[in-house]
């Protein structure tokens, strides 16, 4: 762009171009959580049992969590267009792999899936994942580099629902267009996940932003501070941490023309005597410094006990942190009972239809399957949009820190698992699943506030790549353990299922309904349990933090006032 080019406005073409199009690319993203719309198809077509297909699915998760922060730093430095051009050519070839290997079938005599071509499935799916959260990560970063500070939260969560939407556009494609063809449904998925990434290409780009709404520098601003900044240097930074005016517990700073109002423990005598002519420069200083300090405290720096700048954790600091592994064990926890049952509920539910059904229709357990994901989806971007509602509202009401509300996320997982262990019939799975994707959006919106909130903003990105990797550890036990209980049942089937439509293959089927499964589901219930104490904790200990904070800031406004009276 020529510097002598004009930089357009907030509301221009430019802009919303590039919102549009990051919307697109979000919506195709998405599809690792529309594995099982054909994993019962592809299990019984290669004849892999629900173990091996487990790891396959478990494979896309991992190539999500893995690529962050590889895909942040390429981003952060050099752009989307990289990420895109990557994005558009793992997709194309994680889901034209998956489709061919499915066409192709067991080779001629073999009865099981060799090792080497079961891997080669494992790798597909696992480019699968990187590609989607390369258009994700590219979506998002562009949008928030267009917009300004009051309408970026908007516009990026619109772009982040559109992620939390993608299973549920392509699964009612499936149900709508291709129910039972699960070849032509790969098809979709290589090409409609594709080609909105050489789409994005050309008009996924940020936008620069007018100089007086360019972005946050408190990075900078937190080095600044560190090695001892004059008082003017301090007080940009003040005017710049507006960016996280929205977490303050006091009143905003007021704009150039409007009156300013009396702020909490801040009296106009203050004010006055900081006006003061006769107050001498350093006088001044300090007190501008200790009203900024109040006015922009946030709940962040609040749970610093009262040091002046927020907090700053990241590397070896936060691997000794408590807080860490305590958020690291929750988010652990509640992610992998979500991937459990996102990765197997298609399994759950032709289990629960096949059950005393002598007429097994391929194509209903089909649409059954479809169901599922649709609720999951469409709850998931419900979840995400009530968590911020019920966070910023506790928090700007009642300054309640927002890691009170991972009682609530934990709870809801809590309860989708208990729905899910007492539903024998599939008609009403649908229950279960919207409990789930309602838990799914809430935990991975609510998240990344709270890392904001006890870490620090300056490595929020380093932070959250680290968090982000814990849903493997509990992902992988509760769905290998899944995978194990289906398969043990499915040793001795006690229904003889006559399908209506012809199977794709006599791979594998539990015909035992719920107990295919259930006591799975109970121990996700246990963990649920365990995360929810832990998020009990969690809540108490920031409550702690808050007030010992509270009682250091008063403590300083006393001391500073003291001083002030002296002088």
């Amino acid at each position: 762009m020529s510097t002598n080019s004009p930089i357009p406005g907030i509301v221009s073409v430019p802009r919303l171009t590039t919102l549009f199009a990051s919307l697109i690319v979000a919506l195709s993203s998405g599809t690792n959580y529309v594995y099982s719309a054909y994993s019962p198809q592809l299990g019984s077509r290669l004849h892999i049992t629900h173990t091996q297909l487990n790891i396959v699915a478990l494979a896309g998760n991992i190539g999500v969590y893995s690529s962050g922060p590889i895909w942040g730093r390429i981003v952060d430095t050099r752009g989307p267009r990289i990420l895109l051009v990557g994005a558009f050519l793992l997709l194309l070839s994680g889901y034209s792999g998956i489709r061919h290997m499915f066409n192709a079938g067991l080779p001629e005599g073999a009865k099981t899936l060799s090792a080497f071509s079961f891997w080669l499935l494992v790798t597909c799916s696992y480019m699968t994942g990187a590609g989607g959260n390369g258009g994700l990560t590219s979506s998002v970063n562009a949008t928030a580099k267009t917009f300004p500070d009051h309408a970026r939260a908007s516009t990026t969560g619109l772009v982040i629902s559109g992620f939390g939407l993608s299973a549920f556009l392509f699964s009612t494609i499936s149900h709508v267009a291709y129910a039972g063809n699960t070849s032509a449904f790969l098809l979709l998925l290589a090409l409609g996940t594709s080609v909105p990434m050489l789409l994005g290409i050309f008009f996924v780009r940020p936008i620069p932003l007018p100089p007086n709404e360019g972005p946050n520098t408190l990075e900078q601003g937190a080095r600044t501070h560190g090695r001892g900044a004059s008082a003017s240097a301090l007080e940009r930074d003040d005017s710049q941490a507006r960016l996280l005016d929205h977490d303050a517990l006091g009143d905003r700073t007021p704009l150039a023309g409007e009156d300013s109002p009396p702020l909490s423990g801040y009296s106009q005598d203050e004010h006055a005597l900081e006006l003061s002519p006769s107050s001498s420069p350093e006088q001044h200083r300090r007190r501008s410094l200790s009203s900024s300090s109040r006015r922009s405290m946030s709940v962040a720096e609040a749970l610093s006990h009262g040091e002046e700048d927020t907090p700053n954790i990241y590397g070896r600091r936060l691997f000794f942190s408590g807080d860490f592994w305590l958020l690291f064990s929750i988010l652990s926890i509640l992610s992998g009972t979500r991937l459990m049952y996102i990765n197997n509920v298609g399994s759950m539910s032709q289990a629960l239809f096949s059950k005393n059904n002598p007429n097994y229709d391929q194509v209903e357990a089909a649409c059954w399957q479809s169901a599922q994901v649709s609720s999951i989806s469409l709850m998931n971007f419900s979840g995400r949009i009530f968590i911020g509602l019920v966070s910023d509202y506790g928090k700007n009401r009642y300054a309640l820190p927002r890691s009170y509300c991972l009682v609530i996320s934990s709870t809801f997982v809590l309860i989708s698992q208990i729905a899910a262990a007492n539903i024998e019939d599939v008609r009403n799975l649908w229950i279960a699943s919207a409990l789930l994707g309602l838990a799914h959006g809430s935990v991975f919106s609510l998240f990344p506030t709270v890392c904001i909130e006890w870490f620090g903003l300056p490595h929020f990105s380093e932070n959250w790549g680290y968090l982000s990797m814990s849903p493997m550890l509990a992902g992988n036990f509760f769905s290998v353990i899944f995978g194990r209980n289906l398969d043990a049942h499915e040793a001795a089937p006690k229904t003889t299922i006559v399908p209506r439509a012809p199977i794709e293959s006599s791979g594998p089927q539990c015909l035992e309904g719920l107990e295919c499964y259930v006591s799975t589901i109970r121990l996700t219930i246990i963990g649920a349990l365990v995360a929810l104490c832990l998020s009990v904790w969690a809540g108490w200990r920031d409550r702690q933090k808050l007030a010992a904070a509270h009682r250091s800031k008063s403590a300083q406004r006393e001391v500073i006032w003291e001083e002030v009276l002296e002088d």
